[in-house]
């Protein structure tokens, strides 16, 4: 039980290694984002991110176990999931068949913009991890 709380611990103080704009962005616009899927999964658009947002946390919660903390690795999740939602959602809302609600329209915008953001983020620490900068934060 000690080796839990003493990961999970090891695991916030990474986090606050961050830098503070990282941490805001992680916290107040990326997650809430993204997790805002789980409340709207009556659009369709919806259970796509939701589902996406499930696996790229997943798989980022499974590498800081195995890791013990944050590090520019966690890019790859996002560019491996993120990337196709991305272009699946720019053509969900360019389809030609039932006109969308503007709710969904405003929802898939937000997310677009901010994952996008986000993946830009994502290359150039995946890129930088490639480069040999594994450190944990």
């Amino acid at each position: 039980m000690n080796a839990l709380i003493n990961l999970h611990l090891n695991l916030w103080q990474s986090f606050r290694r961050l830098p503070l704009w990282v941490q805001l962005w992680m916290a107040a616009i990326l997650l809430p984002a993204n997790l805002a899927s789980l409340l709207l999964l009556h659009y369709p658009s919806a259970q796509w991110i939701a589902l996406s947002a499930l696996i790229v946390v997943g798989s980022n919660m499974l590498l800081m176990y195995v890791y013990g903390g944050f590090s520019r690795l966690l890019a790859v999740p996002h560019l491996l999931i993120w990337g196709p939602l991305q272009v699946m959602l720019l053509m969900y809302l360019a389809q030609s068949g039932e006109p969308l609600t503007t709710g969904e329209v405003l929802y898939v915008s937000l997310v677009l913009v901010v994952n996008g953001i986000s993946l830009v983020f994502d290359l150039i620490d995946a890129w930088r991890w490639m480069q040999g900068e594994r450190q944990l934060f």
